[in-house]
């Protein structure tokens, strides 16, 4: 492990090697994480799949699974569990994604609860993430934030046997209780 300093995006890719470890820049300080258990990608896959066929079917951008590194200055850089890219935003995307996508998902890791209900839904709101998608396991809810003159609102909140749909892409949705099934 890399002593602790504070990095800039550039200098981090220029001294580390590349690695599918979940690896975050919080304030330039270097944030790693073990690998999500399976039933988290489980979770995560199931949800990518179906906004991803969504999309595409409609052409309407682009949709990845992290980890992808989503750049929002130079200190702070995310990888989102799965990101959507709108069409007429596609110049975002080089090697990383260069500013905030228009819809993240974060499936919520118990580790990570706070991070990902707090920290991360207020970074997304202050750089301009249009919607947010809480997935909870533990709780098996899901929580569609739209942001609204710059804060996030609440659109939606689904439990198992409700349908969780998107403010931004009319038409998506996914039924709450088949992202959480046990295979």
């Amino acid at each position: 492990m890399p002593a602790k300093r504070r990095y800039t995006y550039e200098e981090l890719v220029a001294e580390m090697p590349e690695t599918n470890q979940p690896c975050e820049l919080w304030d330039g300080e270097l944030i790693m994480s073990p690998a999500p258990s399976f039933y988290h990608q489980e979770v995560v896959l199931r949800y990518y799949r179906q906004l991803y066929e969504w999309v595409s079917k409609r052409k309407l951008g682009k949709v990845v699974a992290g980890p992808i590194d989503m750049v929002l200055s130079p200190h702070r850089v995310t990888q989102p569990d799965v990101a959507f890219i709108a069409q007429d935003r596609l110049g975002i995307i080089t090697k990383t994604i260069n500013g905030p996508v228009d819809l993240a998902a974060e499936i919520i890791s118990l580790g990570h609860r706070n991070r990902d209900r707090i920290e991360k839904r207020d970074l997304y709101e202050q750089y301009g993430v249009k919607e947010y998608w809480l997935i909870d396991p533990e709780a098996q809810t899901v929580e569609v934030l739209h942001l609204e003159s710059g804060r996030y609102q609440l659109f939606m909140r689904g439990t198992p046997g409700k349908v969780a749909a998107s403010k931004l892409l009319p038409g998506f949705e996914t039924q709450v209780a088949a992202l959480f099934r046990p295979d």
